[in-house]
C-alpha cells in the first residue's frame, strides 16, 4: 500500500498458462514456468508489484501426477521470487486424462479422477503454505455442438458430474469454480451457465470464474443466439446497451462467482493450437479492447448497490494465446500490472 496505492485486496495475480494455453502442436512453443515466474516478479508500477499467479496443472508447467516432493520444490520455486499461488486449473480434457462431463459412463470417471489430482495438488499448495486462497477450476471439458444432441440428458449429466466433483474438492477443503466460457458444452451462454449452476446447487463449494474477455461474448450470443443481449450489428460506441446487457450478466452471475479475471476483449473469437474458438484476449492497451476494463471490473466486483463485494481475495489477469514475443517483453507486463493496480485502487479494500 501507498498513498497513490491504499489498498492491499484483493491481492494481484498473474496467470501462467499463457505460456501453454494455445502452445505447441504446430504453433509457438510454450514458455517454462520458471519464464512466466521471472517475468511475473519482475513487473513493477509505482513500486507496486504481483503477489502471485495462477496455474495450469499440466506440463510443462506442473504435472497433474506430481509428487510431494516436485510440489515443494515448486512451492520453494514461487517463494523465491516473492510470489504465492492462487487458483489452479484441473487438466479435465479428454487430451489431458480426463473425460466430458456430460457422459456419464467413462468420460465422468476420468473427469473425476483428474479432479481428485487437482484438489490433492491445490490441498498439498495450501499446506505447504504457499497457496493462502484460490480454487480449482472446471469446465464441462464438452463443447457446444456436442451438448447439443441432448440438451437436457447433457445439462442434467453434467450437473451430477459437478456435483460428484464439488464433494472431492469439499473433502478436500477445496472450492471448484466452472469457467463460463462459449466453448464448453452446457456453459455456453449466461443463462446455460446459471442453469447449470442452480441443478448443481452448492454454491459454497461449486462457483463460477467470471473471465471479462469470455463474459463480454456472453451477450453477443455466439454459440447461443437465442440468449444475445447486444442487438446484431451493436454500434460499439453506445457504451449504455453495453453497460446494460453487462450488468444483466453479471447480476445473474454474480452471486456465483468466487474466481475472477481481469481482462480484455475485442469482441471476435479466436482459437490457437488444440484450443477451440473462444474470445479473444487482447492486451491491456489494445485499443480495439472492446472493455473499459475498470469500469466494467467493478460489475463483478461490486454488488447491485455498488459495494465492493470484498468476496474475491486475489483477481487474476488471464491473457491466452498472445504472440510469444509479446509475452517475452517486460512492458507487457508492467501494462498488465498497470490495469491490474487501477482495478484494486477502484474496487479494492486495506485489511
Amino acid at each position: 500500500m501507498s498513498g497513490s496505492h491504499p489498498h492491499n485486496f484483493p491481492k494481484l495475480h498473474n496467470a501462467a498458462w499463457p505460456g501453454v494455453v494455445g502452445k505447441g502442436e504446430g504453433s509457438e512453443p510454450s514458455i517454462s514456468l520458471d519464464t512466466m515466474l521471472d517475468l511475473t516478479a519482475a513487473a513493477e508500477v509505482d513500486g507496486v508489484k504481483f503477489d502471485g499467479i495462477d496455474l495450469f496443472l499440466f506440463a510443462p508447467h506442473v504435472e497433474i501426477d506430481a509428487t510431494d516432493d516436485d510440489l515443494k520444490v515448486l512451492a520453494d520455486k514461487v517463494r523465491s521470487r516473492g510470489l504465492t499461488i492462487g487458483s489452479v486449473v484441473a487438466p479435465v480434457w479428454p487430451p489431458t486424462g480426463g473425460g466430458p462431463a456430460l457422459d456419464a459412463g467413462e468420460g465422468r470417471t476420468k473427469f473425476l479422477q483428474q479432479v481428485t489430482k487437482g484438489v490433492r495438488i491445490a490441498k498439498r499448495l495450501r499446506e505447504l503454505g504457499v497457496r493462502p486462497h484460490g480454487v480449482v477450476r472446471i469446465d464441462s471439458a464438452s463443447g457446444p455442438s456436442d451438448w447439443l444432441q441432448d440438451p437436457e440428458g447433457n445439462q442434467a449429466r453434467i450437473a451430477e458430474t459437478f456435483k460428484q466433483a464439488g464433494k472431492i474438492a469439499r473433502d478436500h477443503g477445496e472450492k471448484l469454480a466452472a469457467e463460463g466460457e462459449i466453448c464448453w458444452g452446457g456453459m455456453h451462454s449466461w443463462r446455460k451457465m446459471v442453469d447449470l449452476l442452480e441443478r448443481v446447487g452448492e454454491p459454497e463449494t461449486v462457483g463460477f470464474q467470471a473471465d471479462m474477455a469470455h463474459t463480454l461474448l456472453y451477450t453477443m450470443g455466439y454459440n447461443a443466439p437465442e440468449d444475445r443481449l447486444l442487438p446484431e450489428g451493436y454500434d460499439w460506441k453506445d457504451r449504455s446497451k453495453l453497460d446494460e446487457a453487462l450488468r444483466t450478466v453479471t447480476n445473474a452471475l454474480r452471486p456465483w462467482t468466487i474466481d475472477f479475471h481481469v481482462a480484455q476483449n475485442d469482441a471476435t473469437v479466436h482459437g490457437t493450437g488444440s484450443h477451440d474458438k473462444t474470445g479473444r484476449h487482447c492486451l491491456a492497451t489494445d485499443p480495439a479492447g472492446k472493455l473499459d476494463i475498470v469500469h466494467h471490473a467493478g460489475f463483478w466486483l461490486r454488488d447491485e448497490h455498488g459495494d465492493v463485494t470484498r468476496k474475491a481475495r486475489h483477481i487474476c489477469w488471464d491473457g491466452c494465446m498472445f504472440p510469444n514475443a509479446v509475452m517475452m517483453k517486460p512492458q507487457t507486463w508492467n501494462d498488465i500490472l498497470a490495469a491490474m493496480v487501477a482495478v484494486r485502487d477502484a474496487h479494492g479494500w486495506a485489511e
